[in-house]
């Protein structure tokens, strides 16, 4: 589970090689994959017949964040929940660009769509605590009731829900819980579909855009990544360890998803303002180049190899042979 609560995508770098599907997803920009995603995602995904999506749904926001984009006519999703979106798309891309570039994978494709707004379910509230500041537990409940109130379990999706929450330290910046924590992994008695959150309310007031970018990637890659095979690529059966901080400078330590609010000291502050709760070893990370002396940190989108080869591994696992 990621933390509890309390820049923009890297340049791509120019090479000679053949344009990849990750390149033209950042060339394009958001917007325009949130676009495709909920149109041309879902013909693609009927005709292919698509093993896995990744769905996104927003939780309610406030008027302030709504109003503008209405009266822009850019919808009811603010740039936070699109560029959120994007990020999820690029790391899509980055994993079957890894696996293809190896022979790997060839004809899967996933799609990632933009599903619209869901409201939480009250049936789910089971304390009166709940009812102000309701737990990871509970919004995963509400979140798995609507979603089977509008047949939306198909047996193979993640089902990303982006909460607007800055200030409930009871969802963190979000997590997944079981039996809905991984997608199509009948090895661990998973039902199919697994269901994930990332509260962008508490990245965007406490911390920034890079880091909702990642905490977004970061809980949609935990349901592709299940402890026995984090376990047999970087030797800890922790997912978290598969990210990596690597040092930019003397004073800047670089985070990519996996590794974010996970990579710094454990105090206020240190890296994202709050650190995470969940599993993690610093000595056990696919890179981690300590944080003495550290006083930037930035965040890159880039998966670690060893995020790309565990999420490989997974996928083939579960698409079978």
């Amino acid at each position: 589970m990621t933390p509890s609560l309390p820049t923009g995508l890297d340049d791509a770098a120019v090479s000679g090689r053949i344009v990849s599907r990750r390149e033209v997803l950042a060339a394009v920009g958001g917007a325009a994959g949130v676009s495709w995603s909920r149109a041309g995602a879902r013909a693609v995904a009927d005709a292919a017949e698509t093993p896995f999506r990744i769905r996104v749904y927003s939780g309610p926001l406030p008027l302030r964040l709504r109003l503008p984009n209405a009266v822009a006519g850019s919808g009811d999703w603010p740039p936070a929940l699109r560029d959120a979106t994007a990020a999820v798309e690029d790391a899509v891309a980055q994993v079957l660009d890894y696996a293809r570039e190896r022979s790997r994978l060839e004809s899967l494709e996933i799609t990632v769509e933009r599903a619209g707004s869901i409201r939480p379910s009250r049936s789910a509230v089971r304390r009166p605590s709940d009812v102000v500041l309701p737990s990871l537990e509970t919004v995963l409940d509400g979140f798995h009731r609507r979603l089977r109130g509008r047949d939306a379990l198909t047996g193979s999706t993640c089902h990303l829900l982006l909460r607007w929450e800055p200030l409930n330290y009871r969802v963190g910046y979000g997590g997944t819980l079981s039996p809905n924590a991984h997608v199509g992994d009948d090895a661990h008695g998973s039902p199919g579909d697994a269901l994930t959150v990332a509260n962008v309310g508490a990245s965007e007031v406490w911390d920034s855009r890079a880091v909702t970018r990642n905490m977004a990637i970061h809980e949609t890659l935990h349901t592709f990544l299940s402890s026995d095979v984090a376990e047999a690529v970087g030797d800890s059966p922790c997912d978290h360890d598969l990210g990596e901080a690597i040092r930019t400078d003397d004073e800047t330590l670089r985070v990519s998803p996996m590794a974010s609010a996970y990579a710094g000291r454990d105090e206020i502050g240190a890296g994202t303002r709050f650190h995470g709760t969940g599993c993690y070893d610093h000595e056990a990370f696919h890179r981690h180049d300590g944080t003495d002396g550290v006083e930037n940190w930035s965040y890159t989108t880039d998966l670690s190899e060893a995020t790309l080869e565990g999420i490989t591994r997974y996928l083939e696992r579960a698409v079978g042979p």
